[in-house]
């Protein structure tokens, strides 16, 4: 069994993230290798530098909190499995920057310690647990952990909705763990220790972390980029053009096809039906005339906040 970092029982928020920033969790691990929907690599790299905190784990995380002993004993009634919780934070042997912080340890009929991992989701995601399926974040995350604990299997028991319980049996995989221990490597020792960021990538999860590092410029300041972001500024003009041309010739494309289907809804080819253009009720407000009419109720619902656009000149 790998080896115990901290232990975690009665710790406080402030200290556990403090841990963390030993090295890579399980929750950092899709992040790191470019899969996670929400978060990057370059936020995981400000965070474990102490140049950045993480956002504010918000209601989802605490009621999945709150519901974790809920999602266990129904594991466990429903497979017959013993699952026992851990106050623990492991490093991994011989990688100690890889590093975990599990649910539950979980053993099989043949005396096997796995790892059980308890989920809430949202009845809005309820088609990312359809089938057999399971998010990319959390796959990796199990993986990770299977690697830290040096374990050849795991679970995963979901609330979905709140009115939706399924588990999924997952096996370690040799390639995806190898994968991670170099990917990880790489990030933790040519990266973190040596200072050297990764680059921002096209994510929105990048998107989000520069407008939260850069909310609001300062009034009359300027820079003078280098000669290397001279080169991104012209692919930059270039990509617009094009995306330009695309959309002028989706629009064209469109009409032509309108024009063609007139008020009918749906276009069949070959008796196969490939276009629809459907009528639909939408309701917007018109806050001009709600200014000018009910300029009160206009002011109290109003709200004011910085946006940064960014324009190419």
């Amino acid at each position: 069994m790998s080896n115990v970092l901290a232990s975690t029982k009665g710790i406080t928020h402030a200290d556990w993230l403090k841990l963390r920033n030993k090295g890579i969790g399980g929750s950092d691990a899709s992040a790191v290798a470019g899969l996670n929907r929400y978060k990057s690599p370059v936020a995981v790299y400000l965070e474990k530098t102490g140049q950045f905190l993480p956002d504010d784990p918000g209601e989802p995380a605490y009621w999945g909190t709150q519901l974790e002993d809920l999602v266990a004993r129904e594991f466990t009634k429903r497979t017959g499995l013993k699952a026992q919780r851990s106050f623990k934070m492991y490093k991994h042997p011989e990688h100690p920057y890889m590093i975990g912080n599990i649910d539950r340890f979980v053993t099989d009929e043949k005396k096997r310690k796995g790892i059980l991992e308890c989920k809430t989701a949202s009845a809005y995601k309820a088609d990312e647990w359809e089938g057999d399926r399971i998010p990319d974040e959390y796959a990796l995350q199990l993986q990770h952990y299977m690697a830290v604990l040096d374990v050849d299997y795991g679970f995963f028991a979901v609330l979905i909705g709140g009115n939706r319980f399924e588990y999924r049996y997952v096996e370690r995989n040799p390639g995806i763990v190898d994968s991670l221990i170099k990917i990880e490597s790489e990030f933790w020792n040519e990266r973190v220790l040596k200072g050297i960021p990764p680059a921002f990538d096209g994510s929105e999860a990048s998107a989000v972390l520069l407008s939260r590092l850069y909310p609001e410029s300062r009034p009359e300041s300027s820079i003078e980029l280098p000669a290397t972001a001279g080169v991104l500024v012209n692919e930059l003009k270039a990509a617009k053009l094009d995306v330009q041309q695309v959309e002028s010739r989706i629009m064209e494309l469109e009409n032509e096809l309108k024009a063609i289907m007139q008020d009918n809804e749906v276009a069949l080819f070959k008796g196969d039906p490939v276009l629809t253009w459907k009528t639909s009720q939408t309701t917007r407000l018109d806050t001009n005339s709600l200014k000018k009419e009910q300029q009160a109720v206009y002011e109290k619902y109003s709200t004011t906040k910085p946006v940064r656009r960014f324009l190419v000149k």
